[in-house]
């Protein structure tokens, strides 16, 4: 294991801490997070907009998903296709029926259309104001929007508490840096 992961791996159980006391002190947070994304104006009309299913004590984006859907947005949800793969996404709608997948998450079934998101709003432990994000340390997200970003323009933002920043997440070569963050405080872009 590199320095980096080393590092990395000791951030992730700090930032898992952290985001673990934003949950308790407020697990419904994802209202907020939905009316500030909408108050910031950031999403143009008719986007294929990616969100993930929550998992754990992630911040609950459900409410973005079904508000997105009812302002006419292609909601879709990624789909994992094994290790060192890049993420596809699956299209979804309120009331689909979701299956089982990998760490414990749900997705789309494989009857779902593929589709390339214009905006990802992703998950994340850790974010800094540089735009950078902490991740679980499987590179999905990293791999998947370097490829993304070699075929179109991708705005992305990670979702999460506010308590959730870090005075610096640790860079590595591949990490792909965020357009902007979403929390209940508000958006920032970078």
């Amino acid at each position: 294991m590199s320095s980096i992961d080393e590092k990395k791996q000791l951030l992730r159980v700090q930032a898992k801490q952290q985001r673990a006391k934003a949950f308790i002190v407020d697990p419904y947070v994802g209202k907020q997070v939905c009316d500030r994304l909408l108050d910031a104006n950031i999403l143009p009309h008719a986007q294929i907009v990616a969100v993930y299913w929550p998992l754990g004590d992630e911040l609950d984006p459900v409410p973005l998903l079904n508000t997105l859907h009812s302002l006419g947005h292609r909601m879709v949800l990624p789909v994992m296709l094994g290790a060192k793969k890049p993420l596809v996404f699956r299209t979804w709608c309120p009331g689909d029926e979701l299956q089982n997948a990998s760490f414990g998450t749900l997705e789309p079934s494989k009857d779902k259309t593929e589709l390339e998101p214009d905006v990802i709003l992703a998950p994340l432990l850790a974010f800094d104001s540089r735009g950078f994000r902490l991740g679980y340390g499987g590179g999905f997200y990293d791999r998947t929007l370097e490829k993304l970003r070699k075929k179109k323009r991708v705005s992305v933002y990670g979702i999460a508490y506010a308590a959730q920043e870090m005075d610096q997440v640790i860079k590595g070569p591949y990490d792909q840096p965020l357009d902007g963050i979403v929390t209940e405080l508000g958006v920032t872009r970078f």
